[in-house]
């Protein structure tokens, strides 16, 4: 039998597609990976389709709340320190590698009580609550981007894993005025798509030639975005979801987003300038922070979503335009493209100790 390891994140795709990378290197390297996560995040489907086993933990968020929530909040989290005793004493992991968000804060604490080795990793610029509870306890500290831990941490510089498709492309084409091709925009919205992007996008670009969008709505305003485009004539593709990101990045030349964790680490990966929008109301406005990781070595334009408008979208575009092969090559000397591996050994280190 291999050695042993827990890994627990839940809720978000940030949380659970880094550790979901890990996870899939140590199978592949004769581990026995299992998971701990809650059933309503986005880990209770992710995860068993990738054939990893899940145990689940019922816990909620403390902060932000009422106080009727919070006492029911505290309540769960008691009751999931017992499950995660017990879970822990039935897998019986060598290392135990938690990814924030609230599955990880019982699961760390335990993970210490019992003398297990325990390795946290950070994807935001700014630590989110459990991993600024678990610094101190944790043997390891990683982080995404440098510096979002102070120095008395000693967290070590890793990135964010990225699953394989995000790493396996090709070198791409770096556009030009010579090339005979569209300009290619890509625009993602999240999930759910970001309204204000669907309302000012198709109007911002009508202005622009030889320029082809592929726009992702989410499924609320698809069809709105869609007859925009149309009414315009503008050369758009507009989607409610993209499946193949990893191929969308491919595609295209420049990206109009938000920045999320994952969202600014899979854009250096792919060399791709981007116009970030920060989520306005993310928590400790973490957003602002990711993005400024590549703002601030050239390779991308940062939009506050206060100061967003047709015109103000248009000077952004016109600016990546006319430095994108500068853009291109910042945002590719920014990726971390070995961090799955890093985070993976510095696991299979703790474990030997």
């Amino acid at each position: 039998m291999g050695q042993r390891i827990i890994i627990m994140a839940g809720g978000t795709g940030g949380h659970v597609f880094p550790a979901l990378a890990v996870a899939q290197y140590l199978v592949k390297n004769g581990w026995h990976v299992s998971w701990l996560g809650t059933k309503r995040g986005m880990e209770s489907r992710v995860v068993p389709e990738n054939n990893i086993e899940i145990d689940w933990l019922a816990v909620a968020g403390l902060r932000g709340k009422g106080i009727g929530a919070k006492i029911k909040s505290a309540l769960l989290l008691i009751k999931s320190f017992f499950q995660v005793f017990s879970i822990f004493c039935k897998r019986k992991p060598d290392v135990v590698l938690g990814f924030g968000g609230y599955v990880a804060g019982p699961g760390g604490l335990v993970a210490k009580l019992m003398g297990i080795p325990l390795v946290i990793h950070e994807q935001n610029r700014i630590p989110g609550t459990t991993n600024r509870l678990l610094m101190k306890k944790a043997n390891k500290v990683l982080q995404a981007f440098p510096e979002s831990f102070s120095p008395d941490i000693n967290a070590l510089f890793t990135g964010n894993p990225l699953r394989t498709e995000f790493l396996d492309s090709q070198e791409k084409e770096i556009w030009n005025e010579e090339l005979e091709r569209d300009l290619r925009i890509l625009v993602v919205g999240g999930s759910q798509g970001a309204k204000i992007l669907n309302d000012i996008v198709p109007v911002a670009v009508k202005a622009l030639d030889r320029v082809e969008i592929r726009h992702q709505t989410g499924t609320a305003m698809f069809k709105t975005v869609f007859e925009n485009y149309e009414k315009l004539s503008i050369n758009a593709q507009a989607v409610e979801f993209i499946d193949d990101m990893a191929s969308a990045y491919q595609w295209a030349d420049m990206i109009i987003c938000r920045s999320g964790a994952m969202t600014v680490s899979e854009v250096a990966a792919a060399g791709l300038p981007a116009i970030f929008i920060p989520l306005p109301h993310a928590i400790d406005d973490h957003q602002t922070a990711n993005a400024h990781y590549l703002v601030d070595a050239g390779a991308g334009v940062l939009l506050k979503q206060p100061d967003l408008n047709e015109l103000s979208l248009l000077k952004a575009i016109q600016d990546v335009k006319g430095s994108i092969r500068e853009m291109c090559l910042a945002a590719k000397n920014k990726a971390k493209l070995d961090a799955t591996v890093v985070v993976s050994d510095i696991c299979i280190q703790e474990a030997k100790k």
